[in-house]
């Protein structure tokens, strides 16, 4: 297979100007995607990119990686209701920093290779760009008529938040960005999610007007849940790549939660596995659903691009700890195994009032478990809570000390997958 007939394949291609792919066939190509540095770290939003630069390099072709710490002083109105607020210079920074160091684990900067990645900041170029500069000499190349024809555009001229100036120049920016790069990289491809379709025709169409140049572009399908739900969010909000925000554990359990209908596309999107491979655990998995395969194997593979495998094992670890009948008594978990669990949110509470005892729901909404009584309360009556891995269902059940682990933890489920640990402190 192509490049390009891979990505079809794989569910990774949506929008392609006419000509790309007998350019990525005929040549070395250049290729970048652009990354908007609104938090220091990646979320798994922007897994699909990253892997588009990866698969464009695993096929000889030269990946860029932008980080547009100018652009993302703007704010792309893209997918957006309304405006965006303004990073200062030093947030910036300090979330360029963090995305770079993630897109360094999974591109190859080999200096010996023909097709090395790079790593480029359009701020660089921007920096030195006067604002009279721009317009004379790329302002003029785009038309307002071809910039309001946009859907990005569009979307906010007919809402009642409207777009400022800022906004709508963004896609001329990133246009340069594009122009920039043809120049001085003689890169003619960009790729991006099938948001940014109309930022990156503007690129090509910049590209034909100003250097009478030819440049190629395609795009990848949002991703989307079968429930209708965000991809990448849950109820404690984005899955993102940084360890420190996300642990390999709770990340892990992400994918391993994943609906069978979820699981099936993902499975080729998120990894590399061959098409044999796939398709064998698709079969594998239509024989037998129940032993999940398909989610363990999606797990696994996406967990230990991100993390290594380390942060797998991690994450094997503590889902065995916390769910394998090998553990099923919660007496059987050390203090090391207890204190060192990751995807375990961590409450300090009195060990005065687990001394004298405390109703269920009290001690529940006084950790911080729950928000309120009522909500605890319910819970409980619904058979939501588990103390030590036993289900409790009497709200008038008091904790006390015979409930301490190693006379100073609680182990405390709340669904199915919410763990917390409790330590009782003077």
């Amino acid at each position: 297979m192509t490049l390009i007939e891979e990505l079809k394949w794989r569910g990774m291609l949506q929008d392609i100007i006419p000509g790309t792919e007998e350019q990525l066939n005929k040549e070395m190509t250049t290729g970048y995607i652009g990354f908007d540095p609104t938090a220091d770290s990646l979320h798994i939003g922007s897994l699909v990119p990253i892997l588009l630069l990866v698969h464009l390099q695993k096929r000889g072709h030269k990946p860029i990686a932008l980080i547009g710490g100018a652009t993302g002083m703007i704010g792309d109105p893209s997918g957006k209701s309304e405006e965006r607020n303004l990073l200062t210079r030093e947030q910036l920074d300090i979330n360029v920093a963090g995305i770079r160091k993630q897109l360094e684990k999974h591109l190859d900067f080999n200096e010996s290779l023909p097709n090395k990645a790079e790593l480029v900041n359009n701020y660089d170029w921007f920096k030195n760009i006067s604002f009279i500069d721009f317009l004379r000499d790329a302002g003029k190349h785009i038309t307002v008529n071809y910039m309001m024809s946009k859907d990005s555009v569009k979307k906010r001229f007919q809402g009642d938040i409207g777009i400022s100036y800022t906004e709508f120049a963004y896609q001329l920016m990133q246009g340069y960005d594009f122009y920039w790069l043809y120049e001085h990289t003689n890169c003619k491809l960009q790729m991006g999610g099938s948001d940014q379709w109309g930022n990156i025709t503007t690129g090509t169409e910049f590209i034909r007007r100003k250097a009478a140049g030819e440049a190629f572009a395609f795009t990848c399908p949002l991703i989307t849940k079968a429930d209708g739900g965000k991809f990448g969010k849950t109820e404690k909000g984005n899955v993102w790549l940084d360890a420190g925000r996300t642990t390999p554990y709770q990340f892990y359990q992400f994918w391993f939660n994943a609906s069978d209908e979820d699981a099936e596309k993902w499975i080729r999107i998120f990894t590399f596995l061959s098409r044999e491979t796939i398709e064998d655990l698709l079969k594998e998995h239509a024989a037998n659903p129940g032993a999940r395969q398909l989610q363990k194997n999606l797990a696994k593979e996406v967990t230990t691009f991100v993390h290594g495998e380390a942060g797998y094992r991690d994450a094997l670890e503590t889902t065995e700890k916390l769910f394998s009948q090998q553990h099923a008594s919660a007496g059987s978990l050390s203090i090391d195994d207890l204190e060192n669990m990751e995807g375990v949110i961590k409450f300090n509470y009195s060990r005065e009032k687990i001394t004298t005892g405390v109703d269920i729901v009290s001690f529940l909404a006084e950790t911080g478990i729950f928000p309120s009584k009522g909500e605890s309360r319910k819970t409980v009556q619904n058979g939501g809570v588990s103390i030590n891995r036993t289900k409790i269902s009497d709200i008038t059940r008091r904790v006390n000390t015979s409930d301490l682990l190693h006379n100073q933890y609680i182990l405390v489920q709340k669904g199915k997958k919410n763990y917390y640990l409790v330590k009782c402190t003077e």
